[in-house]
């Protein structure tokens, strides 16, 4: 006797659809735009030291930017020099009696405290500064 098999069809194979992680993509892209902030990067001027000088101000006042950072201990630095608040405040009156337009900008780090920023901010205002900037820096994950 002849030996008869049997042959099943071959059931084909799941397809997988890309639609659902299409989906889910697209949610997480509008979630994250909408919920990025965004850097202004007209808070520090990128200009030359000459093309200011070269550039009059709209006024016609030439303006420069004093960059103070603030260290974790609470001090202020202006080009690597730590200054106490009396010293910081004559840097100011003798940078505003030169330039009156004068920006300055203040960059804590992170583990400056918020009041040791107060006391920088009100450092500057008793010195006459009515262009004052604060930068926050953050760490990209």
């Amino acid at each position: 006797m002849a030996n008869l098999t049997l042959k099943r069809p071959i059931k084909p194979k799941a397809l997988i659809s890309l639609v659902p992680m299409i989906d889910v993509m697209l949610i997480l892209l509008v979630f994250f735009m909408v919920t990025s902030t965004y850097l202004n990067l007209d808070m520090i001027p990128a200009v030359r030291q000459q093309d200011q000088t070269q550039a009059p101000a709209s006024d016609g006042q030439a303006t420069s930017t004093l960059m103070i950072r603030l260290g974790s201990e609470g001090a202020a630095v202006i080009r690597g020099q730590a200054l106490t608040d009396r010293d910081l405040e004559s840097v100011l009156r003798q940078r505003l009696r030169g330039e009156p337009l004068t920006q300055v900008v203040v960059l804590p780090s992170g583990a400056a405290t918020t009041q040791s920023l107060i006391s920088v901010m009100d450092v500057a205002t008793r010195a006459g500064v009515v262009r004052l900037r604060v930068i926050r820096l953050q760490a990209r994950p």
